[in-house]
């Protein structure tokens, strides 16, 4: 990726949700909600620094949830990217 993020931010792509439900429905694009968990793409360099121990320690992979209005949209190379703050990741998720 040619983006570094800066300071308490990081760069996350959305994964999409199904679109159909569980009893067969699909889904049209204009009736689904923007998905709210992601794949962390890249962490700022100062967060994966940190030294202190309550630090939140995040890496590239890491599957996230964040708040639903959170974040800037950007497109790179034709992909769809958000940036977060630290603040809006609200938790991982572990398998």
């Amino acid at each position: 990726m040619k983006l570094r993020p800066l300071n308490d931010r990081l760069i996350v792509e959305r994964i999409e949700s199904e679109n159909k439900t569980s009893g067969g429905i699909i889904i049209p694009d204009t009736a689904k909600e923007k998905p709210i968990e992601a794949v962390v793409v890249a962490v700022s360099e100062s967060m994966s620094n940190e030294t202190d121990e309550n630090a939140v320690k995040l890496k590239e992979g890491d599957k996230v949830l964040f708040g639903k209005f959170s974040g800037t949209d950007i497109t790179v190379d034709g992909k769809d990217y958000l940036i977060l703050r630290i603040e809006d990741i609200l938790a991982v998720v572990e398998n």
